[in-house]
């Protein structure tokens, strides 16, 4: 099977894990280029230190400038936006130059030429970009993987027969029933590899709680804490409701007591906080299968192809709850568009 081209697109410089490659590779460079160009090895702290002064003067102003400039340059296209950062890349070195004149630094002549800067811009551009062509073919399995573990198939019947328990009893309800199984299906099938609005996120999740409470009654509550949500924040799809299908499916399924799922959904500075808190199972449940670590591993995994450092997720389990909490930094996606994966637009 033909896997579908992928578009070419600059880095986010926002991202904290394109920075760190960024410094790291310039680094790497530094120390390459310094020893492998020492006439004497008695010199090398020297040469080292004069030529890391000029790579900081040029690299950290042109991070903070791309990162600043980083909204409008992923709205160009890959081809016009390669040169426009190698530009302001050049204007930060130019910058870099003047500042060092007085200094006389006569080894910066090789080190600090603008071809040199040009190779290394190019250099780290392509390898984001062959990272991004690697790394899609494992965002297009994680989404398959995504898709397998959601549609178990005792859920679609179970939710199947509880409609048909209502069709002659509450008609009206069993409408909206297969309306909700309906968009939830929908969402499921179609292609998942761009970014979601958390709204939407939000509103598949409620979906999937109407149906699986024709089930289970009044054994199942759901809080929904979402008054400081932005609506507009960008997160991968189909993440929330498997989050609430696990806590349903380990909280409340084998409860005894009724408990509630707490979904507290928030922004604090740069970040966007997804918290799902359920009651633990019963003492001595043993569990079937491995769908929630399965579920987990999941999340976790697209959350690094599109936030690569900048997410996490971690759990925490007491005898009073379990509790998934996920952070991702805040992109916004103005209405219903989908961003595509690694750019955040």
């Amino acid at each position: 099977m033909n896997r579908p081209a992928v578009d070419d697109e600059l880095p986010d410089f926002r991202n904290l894990g394109v920075l760190l490659h960024a410094l790291v590779y310039a680094h790497v460079l530094l120390v390459m280029h310094v020893l492998t160009s020492l006439p004497a090895w008695h010199g090398w702290a020297e040469r080292l230190t004069e030529a890391s002064l000029w790579l900081e003067l040029t690299l950290l102003p042109s991070l903070a400038l791309l990162s600043g400039l980083s909204p409008q340059l992923l709205r160009l296209p890959f081809r016009l936006g390669v040169p426009v950062v190698c530009a302001l890349v050049l204007v930060c070195n130019a910058l870099a130059n003047q500042l060092l004149k007085p200094f006389e630094p006569a080894q910066h002549a090789r080190l600090a030429g603008e071809l040199i800067c040009l190779l290394a811009t190019l250099g780290f551009l392509g390898i984001l970009r062959l990272r991004q062509r690697a790394l899609s073919p494992r965002l297009s399995e994680a989404r398959l993987s995504a898709l397998q573990a959601r549609i178990r198939p005792h859920f679609f019947f179970n939710s199947l027969n509880a409609v048909l328990s209502l069709i002659r009893s509450e008609p009206a309800k069993a409408e909206q029933a297969l309306l909700d199984i309906s968009d939830l299906f929908r969402v499921v099938m179609q292609d998942n590899r761009h970014l979601s609005r958390l709204a939407r996120e939000v509103e598949l999740a409620e979906h999937y709680v109407n149906i699986e409470t024709l089930r289970l009654g009044d054994r199942l509550k759901v809080e929904w804490h979402t008054e400081k949500m932005p609506a507009d924040a960008a997160v991968p799809p189909l993440m929330l409701q498997p989050l609430i299908e696990n806590a349903v499916y380990y909280g409340i399924e084998p409860a005894l007591e009724p408990g509630p799922i707490q979904v507290n959904i928030f922004r604090m500075r740069n970040d966007v906080h997804i918290d799902v808190k359920n009651p633990p199972p019963p003492p001595g449940y043993v569990r079937t299968h491995k769908g929630n670590g399965m579920a987990l591993d999941n999340i976790r995994e697209r959350l690094l192809l599109h936030f690569d450092a900048e997410a996490s997720l971690t759990t925490q389990a007491t005898s009073d709850y379990y509790q998934v909490h996920i952070v991702v930094p805040y992109r916004e996606i103005p209405h219903d568009d989908t961003a595509a994966p690694f750019s955040r637009r």
